[in-house]
């Protein structure tokens, strides 16, 4: 399908003629890292068996490889060896989500845009590994094992980071020290059960927040922590809230199924409603809760006006 290789080419991997730069080794079985040719910016070595990468074999690109995806294979810590992947200095993306990594392996490269170590076994993430990484905009780090003392602070050398996703590990907090520039944060599926006052106040930029299936509750919620006027969606599914949170008019998304809440406030969502004073919000999940449509007062219609869809419970 990829046409005949180059000259230069590994001979268990394929290098097309009519895309010279690029090496294809995937899904092959291979179980060592090829020697890689002059010339190849686009590495593709996922879905192998490869345990090891040993010292040499990315000599010839160390300063042209700008793709390494290495996605399910079985690379550990101990068998990377030094002045290989830390050596990239051109590195753009780097996918190696489905190994066997305890913590992250990271390029010197300024111009990584992209990291994914999802599936993993990571436990530390030490702060200053992202130090220089201004054109990072994207770091994927779900289903890992990452403690929010871990990622205390990992993540501020990045000034461009647009968005985190730390799903699937186990924080009992937000993470922090996050660069300004974030737009979206993903933490569902962890331990979290208190949001620290203020901490949207230091993400002007943010837009979009999932803290789904974890242990809030009222207590933990500081007053007002949601309402700022940048949120576009959060999603508060399947904690232990027994109210509805405070947000700003500017909110479109919301999500609270599978709560404990039994009272429909609607100072959660207008402190008052005029022509031009109304929630924004098109979407609202209450499914799952102590709530009927009955629990809705009568003035919710004004406040709620652009509301396209609020689900409660199927039956209600």
């Amino acid at each position: 399908m990829l046409g005949p290789s180059g000259p230069n080419c590994h001979v268990e991997c394929d290098c097309p003629i009519g895309f010279p730069t690029a090496m294809y080794c995937d899904s092959r079985k291979l179980k060592s890292f090829p020697v890689v040719p002059t010339g190849i910016k686009y590495l593709y070595l996922q879905n192998n068996q490869i345990d090891e990468i040993k010292a040499g074999v990315l000599d010839n690109v160390t300063a042209e490889l700008r793709w390494l995806i290495m996605d399910n294979n079985l690379l550990t810590n101990s068998k990377v060896a030094k002045g290989t992947i830390d050596k990239l200095t051109a590195l753009e993306k780097l996918f190696l989500s489905g190994n066997q990594l305890t913590e992250p392996i990271i390029p010197s490269s300024k111009a990584l845009e992209e990291l994914k170590i999802m599936h993993n076994k990571l436990t530390k993430f030490p702060s200053g590994l992202l130090n220089n990484k201004e054109n990072l905009t994207s770091v994927n780090l779900q289903h890992n094992e990452l403690t929010s003392e871990a990622v205390s602070g990992a993540f501020k050398g990045s000034k461009r980071l647009l968005s985190l996703d730390v799903s699937h590990n186990k924080l009992k907090k937000l993470p922090t020290g996050i660069p300004n520039s974030l737009e979206i944060l993903y933490a569902d599926y962890n331990e979290i059960d208190t949001v620290a006052g203020g901490y949207l106040n230091k993400l002007p930029a943010l837009k979009y927040l999932r803290i789904s299936h974890n242990k809030l509750v009222d207590s933990s919620i500081p007053a007002g922590v949601f309402n700022v006027s940048t949120l576009v969606e959060l999603d508060l599914s399947f904690n232990k809230l027994q109210s509805i949170p405070e947000i700003n008019e500017q909110l479109q998304q919301l999500y609270l199924q599978a709560n404990e809440i039994s009272k429909f406030d609607l100072m959660s969502f207008c402190k008052y409603v005029g022509p031009v004073n109304y929630s924004h919000l098109k979407h609202l999940r209450l499914d799952g809760n102590n709530l009927t449509q009955a629990s809705m007062p009568m003035e919710t219609v004004n406040c709620l006006r652009e509301a396209s869809e609020i689900m409660f419970n199927e039956n209600s």
